[in-house]
C-alpha cells in the first residue's frame, strides 16, 4: 500500500433523500451532480443517496468531503469504467474524508457491489475504497492517506465514519507507481463508532483490507485472492476483528505492525483477532512467502484466538528488531491461548483443535452470502 492521488471536483445542483439512520438527516440538499454513467467528483455538502435500481459507472475519484454524507442502498452496483487503461485505473476510487460519512447498507441477499466494469475483469482494474477518520494513530494526528491524499488521524477513538454492511469489493489494487498501490478497503484512523461487518474482497492487487491506526472493530471478513497481504494492520491500530476467512495468500495471511519508523511508538498496536482461518490456497501462484502471520515493524501486541492455518508449514515471519523481540519476550504475541515461542515456528501447535472462522479450511456458513 502506498501514496496518493488528487480528487476531481464536480459542481451541479440536485436534492437527495437520506437513509433511515438516526444520525443522518431526513432530507438534505446537496450541490453534487449525480451522473449514473459518469460517477466522479467531490461531494462537498448535504447527503447524496444512490439509486439501487441503477448500475453506476465510476469514471474517476469519488470523494465524500466533510461534512457530507453518501448513502449506498442495498443492491446497488458500482462498476469501474470499462474503457480505463492502467493509467486511468489509478484515478478511479471512492474515498471518504475525515469528518464525512458513508453508509453502505447492503444485506445478505442484496449486498452492495463495487467491481470492475471490464468484460474480462482482473486484479488492479480500479483503485478501491478509502475511509479516513479522526481516531488515534501513532504516526501523528494529521497524516495523509496513502491513496486519495486525504488527512486522517486525531484523538477521538469513538469517531464515526458511518457504516459498511454487506459489501463486495472486487478487482481492486490499481498501481500508482512501483511503491504505491490501492487496497480493497483501507481504513485510515477510523474510530470505533463506525460499524463494519460483512466485507468480501476478491482479486485485490495489493492488500485486501488494511487498518492504519484507529480503533474501529470489524466482523465477518472474507478475503479471497490477494496479491500482497490479505489482512493488514499497523500504526497503533487498537481494535477487535472477529470471524475472518482468508484464502489465496501471496505474501502474509496477516501482516501486523506497530510503526515502520519507530517500532515502539505509542499508542502501540493492540489487535485482537478472533476466529480466523488462514488458507494458503491451491493455486501455485499463492506462495504465502511471508507466512501465516508477518510480525513486522515492532509487531505491537497481537492476540489470535481460535486461529486455524492450512498449507503453510512455517507459522510466522518475525521482525528481529529490538521492539519485536521485546514484545515476544513479554508475551504480547499470543496464539490460541499460548505465548508465541520463536523456536517453535510451526503451525502444528496452533491448529490441531481449532475451527478458525467456523469450518477450518472450508468457507464457513456465515459467509455463504459471498457465493
Amino acid at each position: 500500500m502506498k501514496k496518493s492521488i488528487l480528487a476531481i471536483l464536480t459542481v451541479g445542483t440536485i436534492a437527495f433523500t437520506s437513509c433511515t439512520k438516526d444520525d443522518t438527516p431526513s432530507t438534505v440538499s446537496s450541490s453534487f451532480e449525480l451522473k449514473v454513467d459518469d460517477l466522479k467528483g467531490s461531494i462537498t455538502s448535504g447527503t447524496v443517496t444512490l439509486d439501487a435500481s441503477k448500475t453506476y459507472t465510476l469514471t474517476g475519484g469519488l470523494v465524500v468531503k466533510s461534512p457530507a454524507k453518501l448513502i449506498i442502498p442495498a443492491g446497488t452496483v458500482i462498476k469501474s469504467d470499462p474503457t480505463a487503461d492502467s493509467e486511468r485505473a489509478k484515478t478511479i476510487y471512492i474515498a471518504v474524508e475525515r469528518g464525512a460519512k458513508i453508509y453502505i447498507n447492503g444485506t445478505a441477499t442484496q449486498p452492495v457491489v463495487m467491481t470492475s466494469g471490464k468484460a474480462s475483469p482482473a486484479q488492479s482494474d480500479w483503485g478501491g475504497l478509502i475511509i479516513c477518520g479522526d481516531a488515534k494513530v501513532n504516526t501523528g494526528d494529521n497524516g495523509t492517506s496513502e491513496v486519495g491524499g486525504l488527512l486522517y488521524g486525531g484523538n477521538n477513538n469513538d469517531d464515526s465514519s458511518g457504516e459498511i454492511t454487506y459489501l463486495k469489493v472486487s478487482y481492486t489494487g490499481s498501481k500508482f507507481s512501483d511503491t504505491k498501490e490501492y487496497n480493497g478497503v483501507s481504513f485510515f484512523g477510523v474510530g470505533r463508532g463506525t460499524i463494519v461487518n460483512n466485507i468480501y474482497t476478491f482479486e485485490s492487487g495489493d492488500d485486501a483490507v488494511e487498518f492504519f491506526g484507529g480503533a474501529v472493530n470489524a466482523t465477518n471478513l472474507v478475503l479471497i485472492n490477494s496479491y500482497d497481504d490479505s489482512l493488514d494492520y499497523a500504526d497503533g491500530y487498537i481494535g477487535t476483528i472477529s470471524n475472518v476467512y482468508i484464502s489465496g495468500i501471496s505474501f502474509g495471511g496477516v501482516e501486523g505492525s506497530n510503526n515502520g519508523a519507530n517500532d515502539i511508538a505509542l499508542p502501540m498496536t493492540d489487535a485482537k483477532i478472533n476466529n480466523i482461518s488462514i488458507v494458503k490456497g491451491t493455486d501455485a501462484k499463492f506462495t504465502a512467502s511471508e507466512k501465516a502471520i508477518n510480525f513486522k515493524e515492532g509487531g505491537g501486541k497481537q492476540t489470535y484466538t481460535n486461529l486455524f492455518v492450512d498449507g503453510i508449514t512455517t507459522f510466522a515471519k518475525l521482525d528481529l528488531g529490538t521492539g519485536a523481540t521485546a514484545r515476544i519476550a513479554a508475551g504480547d504475541f499470543k496464539v490460541n491461548g499460548m505465548n508465541y515461542v520463536a523456536a517453535n515456528n510451526t503451525t502444528s501447535t496452533y491448529v490441531t483443535t481449532q475451527t478458525g472462522a467456523g469450518a477450518g479450511a472450508t468457507l464457513p456458513t456465515w459467509a455463504a452470502w459471498t457465493k
